[in-house]
């Protein structure tokens, strides 16, 4: 997998766990430990994705 291809899988899963926190947030009663759980997976691959796009960056540099 490239590296591009794989900066994309992770940015759809990124849209995607954004999606699942909005419609699990728009519930009348949300579970929060999930919302939380979710949140926190969203935040990992945001890292990932801004590990790569550096990485990407400072290889341009040089």
């Amino acid at each position: 997998m490239s590296i591009s291809s794989h900066l994309d899988s992770l940015q759809r899963k990124h849209g995607a766990l954004e999606a699942e926190i909005a419609d699990v947030s728009a519930s009348p009663m949300p579970d929060q430990m999930r919302v939380n759980a979710l949140k926190v997976k969203k935040l990992h691959l945001k890292e990932q994705i801004e590990k790569i796009k550096s990485s990407q960056a400072d290889e341009t540099k040089h």
